[in-house]
């Protein structure tokens, strides 16, 4: 069996932590999953958010895990995060999607990975 972590809370929300803590668990038990980030999720790519030295930072743990770690690109240019191509579609002057590996590919290429 394989589970489906949908994140959609913001990376400063507990509940973002929560599904962290449920993805770690799950990958030292060698467990299968996946991991989406939808609505508020998606602020876990922004490459331009910025953490005090005090604080943990969400985007680095989830890197950390080596997983793919698909966006949507709705819910994304709807906050403000984007890629390169996508800023350059849609005449933005900047990107932030943070360190996009590649593409990922669906029919209606609806998501990046990160």
């Amino acid at each position: 069996m394989s589970t489906l972590l949908l994140i959609t809370s913001a990376p400063t929300s507990i509940m973002a932590w929560h599904a962290f803590g449920l993805a770690q668990a799950l990958q030292n038990k060698h467990e299968e999953f996946r991991v989406f980030f939808y609505q508020d999720g998606v602020h876990v790519a922004n490459d331009l958010q910025w953490y005090p030295d005090d604080q943990r930072n969400l985007k680095q743990e989830w890197q950390k895990l080596g997983i793919r770690l698909p966006v949507c690109v709705s819910a994304a240019l709807a906050r403000g995060i984007t890629d390169a191509s996508n800023a350059q579609r849609h005449s933005l002057q900047h990107h932030n999607l943070a360190q996009v590996r590649q593409n990922a590919e669906r029919a209606d290429g609806a998501y990046w990975r990160w």
